[in-house]
């Protein structure tokens, strides 16, 4: 069992650390103030590959394994949480749904610029009155002169506004439920395609998240991606490679608002000394790190695993429900430590804890998450 990076792994750390602090870190109450989203950063992030982590070479990609990956994206949210949310959310969903079961002629197509960073995608699964229970789809696609007219809406989608390429689920077959939920390829610009409201979001306001409307947009069946009937299925699978990324999502804001905690508690002076010497605010930082580095641990196991070729169903869901709570809890406490002044915004715990939330709710509620591992385990013994 090896608990440390390798030496290229630990460089691919250092350089996404660089990146963030110069890059990132200067913009980060700005951005999330006025919900800019920073395309800005699409052709640098684009120049380190993170873009096209977890994709071959010969596609655009870095070439990398979910190791590297989970670390990318905890060294992204430790700066910045809406930055990492947009990486994981390009790389695990659109792209690499395209890239497991897109035909070569799509690859070709579509992922190549995507992985290269030329192109952002998107991926919609949730709709107004079909969010946990996905399967509950009404977008339809009905067939039409060698193509399909697709009908209906997503939301909260990430990227819904600037992506160049949109994967998203619609019902061809009502009478075989989530067996009769296909997926397919839009984009940008495509008549009957466009985006919709921009929510006001808790946190994460740099990340763009809006809704997609469908209205009468015809795709020609060059556009199926999958087998028809197969979307919800398949995108079940894309979700557990997705929810490695949320799990180092919710690591990387917990480290970022651990560390601030730190420094904090070793500056602040009360009774005639720093706090960090009172046994109270030391319980805080001892825990605090204890369950970020058991949030780790689950975090690599699970990527490890995917990188193996192994199924990932209960230790992704297990990595993303552990992460995500206890980078909640760790952003409370670091606001604690900080007291009066954790709760202004002249301090960074008050937007970590913010951003932490969607990491409990997105890719799966904790609530799903629980079902999901529950019926692992039930169904091992």
């Amino acid at each position: 069992m090896q608990f440390e990076l390798t030496e290229e792994q630990q460089q691919i750390k250092m350089s996404v650390r660089e990146f963030a602090a110069s890059e990132i870190a200067p913009h980060v109450m700005e951005w999330d103030e006025s919900q800019h989203f920073p395309s800005e950063l699409q052709p640098k992030l684009a120049e380190l590959g993170l873009l096209g982590v977890i994709f071959p070479e010969e596609y655009g990609g870095a070439g990398m394994g979910y190791v590297e990956y989970a670390t990318i994206i905890e060294e992204l949210s430790r700066v910045d949480g809406s930055v990492g949310i947009s990486v994981a959310a390009h790389n695990s969903l659109c792209s690499n749904h395209i890239y497991q079961f897109g035909t070569e002629a799509q690859r070709k197509k579509y992922l190549v610029p995507l992985a290269s960073g030329e192109h952002l995608g998107a991926w919609g699964l949730t709709e107004p009155s079909a969010g946990s229970d996905a399967s509950g789809t009404k977008s339809t696609a009905v067939r039409s002169d060698g193509g399909w007219i697709v009908n209906g809406s997503k939301n909260f989608i990430t990227h819904a506004i600037h992506a160049d390429t949109c994967v998203a689920m619609a019902v061809t077959d009502r009478a075989k439920r989530s067996k009769g939920i296909s997926a397919f390829i839009f984009e940008k610009g495509m008549k009957g395609f466009s985006p919709s409201k921009k929510e006001n979001k808790l946190g994460l306001r740099a990340s763009e998240t809006a809704s997609v409307v469908f209205e009468d947009c015809f795709v020609s069946d060059n556009h199926l991606l999958g087998e028809a009937g197969q979307g919800f299925v398949n995108a079940m699978e894309i979700l557990d490679g997705g929810r490695i990324s949320i799990a180092a999502l919710a690591v990387g804001i917990a480290q970022g608002a651990y560390e601030s905690a730190v420094r904090y508690a070793k500056e602040r002076q009360q009774f005639g000394k720093p706090i960090s010497e009172f046994q109270a605010i030391q319980f805080k930082l001892a825990d605090m790190a204890t369950q970020i580095d058991a949030a780790r641990l689950l975090m690599y196991r699970a990527a490890w695993m995917k990188d193996a070729g192994k199924k990932t169903t209960k230790e992704s869901s297990m990595a993303k429900l552990f992460a995500s709570e206890i980078s909640v809890k760790v952003c409370e406490e670091a606001i604690q430590v900080h007291g009066g002044y954790g709760y202004t915004k002249d301090y960074p715990p008050e937007k970590y804890w913010r951003d932490s939330k969607l990491c409990t709710i997105g890719e799966g509620t904790s609530e799903i998450q629980r079902i999901i591992i529950a019926r692992e385990v039930l169904k091992s013994i």
